[in-house]
């Protein structure tokens, strides 16, 4: 039986897991969607479309695809609010780790190049402060 610290970490790695693996497949679908003709379709939108073209979707289950999506986003927003500060801390530390073994000039790109991916990110999803995985 689990106990309360080790549940946790289990439910942290999962959601972790998960955020992962739908920035992954959103990252994928969006690499694919100026090939398909996407262009400015994110998200649920973009992975819908991926999947639709990869399993040869009808639209009823196009339909349904998406609709679960919007069933689970209040699930997946509330999960990602409670591991967003872990996983940015996780991140941080990653960069710094990173730049530790970098040159001063190496460090200055590192950070312009982080910049312009966070930049990106923003500008893509609309947000403008915190936010969930897109």
């Amino acid at each position: 039986m689990l106990n309360k610290p080790k549940l946790a970490a289990v439910g942290l790695l999962a959601a972790v897991f998960l955020a992962g693996g739908l920035a992954g497949w959103g990252g994928h679908a969006a690499a694919e969607r100026d090939d398909a003709g996407m262009r400015g379709r994110r998200g649920p939108d973009a992975i819908v479309a991926y999947l639709s073209r990869e399993l040869d979707l009808s639209t009823a289950q196009r339909d349904s695809v998406r609709a679960i999506f919007e069933r689970h986003r209040p699930e997946t927003d509330s999960l990602w609010a409670q591991v967003r500060p872990r996983f940015d801390s996780i991140k941080a530390r990653m960069r710094a780790e990173i730049d530790a073994q970098l040159t001063p000039a190496q460090r200055e790109k590192h950070q312009r190049l982080i910049d312009n991916a966070e930049h990106h990110r923003r500008e893509n999803s609309g947000e403008r402060g915190g936010g969930g995985p897109n």
